[in-house]
């Protein structure tokens, strides 16, 4: 939880890290699939797929909280 005076910082750096994050592995996924290209296959092409359902489950299983949310009560809580 973040106090309310810290929340611009909080969102900078949540920010910051989606859009590195998404251009490492825009980076990653592009140089899997260009190793089969330079084999002459398309074969890079189902690793690179396979690098991203990886990443993805792996982010689903490790990074989502589980359980419920907590109300804060802030301003848009009923």
């Amino acid at each position: 939880m973040v106090e309310q005076r810290e929340a611009g910082l909080a969102s900078g750096v949540v920010n910051t890290f989606h859009e590195v994050g998404g251009s490492i592995g825009a980076a990653v996924v592009s140089t899997v699939a260009t190793s089969g290209i330079e084999r002459g296959t398309v074969g890079g092409f189902t690793d690179a797929f396979t690098v991203c359902a990886i990443a993805a489950a792996a982010g689903a299983l490790g990074l989502v909280p589980r359980g419920k949310p907590q109300m804060s009560g802030g301003p848009h809580v009923d």
